[in-house]
């Protein structure tokens, strides 16, 4: 394998400038524009780039960044507006940017991505500059769970009263059953300040009868480029793993409502129905009540490699 090598870009807009040091060289334009849209909230397709040519005309989104020969910390000019500042912002929802998730046709791709070793190196950077804070020591000898949030454990879209109204059926029952034999890891693709103020808003950070192990936020994850789909960003349990030597896809399982979010490892991952329109599904919804007894099912086997985690259902 090719040494890989990083790439730190500062990109100058509106007069502020900003770093982006989370490329490598096979990283496409694209990417680096997804990296920018995170830093500045401009979207992709409303960034000028004005110096960034390859042969003499303007780099395409394909281009690998390698290929630009960049300098380290080279300074990059942007043109661009935010979506608060033209007119179609309210016919464009910042929802819209994010790609359609995979369906089960995509799983070769799936497979592709897992064993790209050339975002092992983002992943190597994660475990080396990701730090963990631990709210409550591990238990030994327990298997892992990692759990989304939005959409999983909580409906963050609909309007409410109180936070309770939009927590998910049977939260603190599935919690309370997971913990007597899994760890448990809370990793959602926001910030790390809402995830804590999520967790206190459904009562999961004083409940007695478990203990969550740490949280994870937006800034572990890593972004990967998918021909056709564009640029997504994924949850790569590796960073975990890395700290953490004594899990593995051995003995970790994670549930997400979006299948991309486990792209980096598929057979750990399990999708989760989405939870949406709390106020009507709230009386009907059993999702966390029938996964709590597919963790107990699994909960003595030795390798969860060997388990298909879309077949839960039929376990």
């Amino acid at each position: 394998m090719d040494e890989v090598k990083e790439i730190s870009i500062i990109v100058k807009w509106c007069g502020k400038e900003f770093v982006i040091n989370d490329l490598i060289d096979s990283d496409t334009v694209a990417v680096l524009r997804h990296e920018i849209f995170k830093k500045t909230q401009v979207r992709p397709e409303r960034q000028k780039l004005l110096n960034l040519k390859y042969k003499g005309v303007n780099a395409l989104d394909d281009l690998k960044l390698g290929l630009l020969e960049l300098k380290s910390n080279y300074k990059l000019m942007m043109v661009g507006s935010l979506e608060s500042d033209i007119k179609d912002v309210e016919s464009r929802p910042l929802d819209s940017l994010v790609v359609d998730d995979f369906d089960d046709t995509d799983e070769k791709k799936e497979i592709q991505i897992h064993n790209a070793e050339v975002y092992l190196s983002k992943v190597n950077k994660r475990i080396k500059d990701y730090e963990v804070k631990q709210l409550n020591p591990p238990c030994p000898n327990k298997k892992l769970l990692v759990l989304d949030i939005d959409y999983t454990l909580f409906d963050h879209r609909s309007v409410a009263e109180t936070g309770l109204e939009l927590m998910r059926p049977f939260l603190h029952e599935f919690l309370t059953s997971a913990y007597e034999n899994y760890n448990i890891v809370i990793w959602s693709a926001t910030g790390m300040m809402w995830i804590e103020e999520k967790m206190k808003l459904l009562g999961v950070t004083v409940n007695p009868n478990y203990k969550i192990w740490f949280y994870l936020d937006s800034r572990a994850m890593i972004s990967v480029y998918i021909p056709e789909k564009g640029v997504v960003d994924v949850k790569p349990l590796g960073v975990i793993w890395g700290k953490y030597p004594e899990y593995s896809s051995k003995n970790t399982i994670m549930f997400d409502d979006i299948r991309r979010n486990f792209l980096m490892n598929p057979r750990s991952g399990l999708r989760i129905r989405p939870f949406r329109q709390a106020h009507f599904n709230r009386d009907t919804d059993r999702e966390l009540f029938k996964l709590m007894k597919y963790l107990k099912k699994i909960a003595d086997c030795e390798d969860f490699d060997q388990l298909n985690h879309r077949n839960w259902e039929k376990f």
